[in-house]
C-alpha cells in the first residue's frame, strides 16, 4: 500500500471512531458497503468469536456459511494477527459479561 492509500485508510478509520451509536455505525456502512460485504464481515466476526470460544472448525464452517480456508485464515488473525479480534473481543466481553442477542436494541 501507498502512502495515499494509507491516508486514506487511516482517515477512513478516524471516521469510524467518530460515529456515536449503533444507529450511525447501521447508516454509515450501509452506505460504505454493499450488503454481501457487510454479511461477509458480519460472519468472520462472528467466527472470530467462535473461535476463541473454541467451537471446533467444522461447526463454525455450518454455523457461518464461511469457507473453511476463510475460517482458517480468521483463525490466523486471531492468534498470530496485529490483536485487533482479540482487543475487540475483550472489549465486548468487558461490556456484556454475556451473550446478547443480535436484535438486542442500544
Amino acid at each position: 500500500m501507498n502512502k495515499k492509500e494509507i491516508q486514506k485508510i487511516e482517515d477512513l478509520y478516524g471516521v469510524i471512531l467518530g460515529l456515536k451509536s449503533l444507529e450511525e455505525a447501521r447508516r454509515f456502512f450501509r452506505d460504505l458497503l454493499t450488503e454481501p460485504e457487510l454479511i461477509e464481515f458480519g460472519r468472520r466476526w462472528q467466527a472470530a468469536q467462535m473461535l476463541a470460544a473454541k467451537v471446533p472448525y467444522t461447526e463454525i464452517v455450518k454455523e457461518t456459511g464461511l469457507s473453511s480456508t476463510t475460517v482458517a485464515r480468521v483463525a490466523k488473525w486471531l492468534n498470530k494477527g496485529m490483536k485487533g479480534y482479540k482487543l475487540a473481543l475483550a472489549r465486548q466481553n468487558k461490556k456484556h459479561h454475556h451473550h446478547s442477542s443480535p436484535s438486542r436494541k442500544g
